[in-house]
Parts: C-alpha cells; structure tokens; sequence
C-alpha cells in the first residue's frame, strides 16, 4: 500500500492568471481542494516539495494529507498539470477524502516470474496491452502496484483480468467484459504486426483499450 504523504500548503486570496504567475515565480504552484460536499479550497504549494513527492512514482495513487495552517485534509491528488515547455509543475487538483471512502485510481502493473514462463523462455515476448488497471480501491489501502505471475503461460496465451488475484479492498473499474492485460506472442508475430492493432488475440485487447 502507498504511504500516507504530506504536503504543507497556505491558502491564496486571489485567483487569475497574474497571481498564479507572481506564484510560479516565487516557487509556488497555485492548486485547488474540492469535493466532499465543501466549498473548493484555493491553496498554493511548494514546486521543489510537490516535484519530490510526484518523483516517488506512486504520487497519484496515495493520499496526500494537505496541511493547511496546522489543519490537515485528507485527499487524493486527481491531475498536475506542467508547464508545456519547462515541464514544471503549473497547477494541482486534489480531491476531499474521507477514510472509508472509495475512489478509482489507475495502478501500474509489473510482471513477475517471468523465468517461470514456457512462453517466454523460449523466445517469446510479452506483449503488453494495459500498464495500468483502473481499480476501484478502498482510500486507506490503495496498491502501490498489481503484480502478475506468468508462470506457466507459454506463446498464444493471453492474460485476462480474471486472472489475476487484485488486493482485499480493491476491484476493477471495468466490470463488463473479461479485458485482455498482456498476451505471450511469438517474436515473429510480433515483427508482423508492427503498425497493427491486433496481435494473437490483440483485437479484444483493442477494444478494451476504448474503454
């Protein structure tokens, strides 16, 4: 699970363009607190402290308790947005959590055992179609990653998100069909279907991909 965060924040009086600049100019990003049936909360933080925490790589799947004066709101940090050029951060969005609540949060996904797969042992690449899951979690258990076992999984063999043992407390977003997450595909077929969205079963991954 994705360590608890803290970010120190001060609130701002005054919104627009020209306050944000004069922000980014002394070091701060302009950023926003809504939802949880409260007024949104216009706060600024500090650029070096917010780029540490977005460096941990599990920035946007934790909760991130913002201190605002001593009074700390629980949140889960929704989109940062960069500058286009510079790429620093220009503003942030976060979310009013409570413990209990559940939210939806995209997880990384790492493959493990991969000496164990026939597939891949002989050759065979593993063709990965989502590297991430969009899960439903529990606020105060949300994964820092979903890991999946290709042991046993030789070439042709796809993997299903049925396959795969996601953490107490969490579920996939996506409840209709049995999506594809990865397929073990041979090194030829994978030269052949460059420039191609179907690879041994790819086009139901396609089509998850819509979603």
């Amino acid at each position: 699970m994705s360590d608890q965060l803290v970010l120190s924040a001060e609130t701002r009086d005054r919104g627009g363009k020209g306050a944000s600049r004069e922000l980014r100019r002394n070091g701060r990003v302009p950023a926003v607190v809504y939802g949880g049936k409260e007024e949104p909360l216009m706060i600024h933080v500090e650029e070096k402290l917010l780029m540490k925490q977005l460096m941990t790589g599990h920035f946007m799947n934790s909760v991130v308790m913002i201190d605002v004066g001593g009074k700390k709101v629980r949140t889960l940090p929704k989109d940062v947005a960069f500058h286009p050029v510079k790429d620093r951060p220009i503003h942030a969005d976060f979310l009013r959590i409570s413990k209990d609540s559940k939210v939806q949060v995209a997880v990384p996904v790492v493959f493990i055992n991969e000496e164990a797969s026939p597939g891949l042992k002989r050759g065979g690449v593993l063709n990965v179609v989502r590297h991430e899951l969009e899960l439903v979690c529990d606020a105060d258990k949300m994964p820092d990653d979903i890991q999946i076992d290709v042991t046993g999984y030789d070439v042709g063999d796809s993997i299903h998100i049925s396959n795969v043992t996601l953490p107490k407390g969490s579920e996939s977003a996506i409840t209709d069909r049995d999506f594809t997450i990865a397929t073990i595909v041979a090194p030829s077929a994978m030269k052949s279907s460059e420039g191609d969205t179907t690879v041994d079963g790819g086009e139901e991954a396609a089509e998850g991909d819509e979603a």
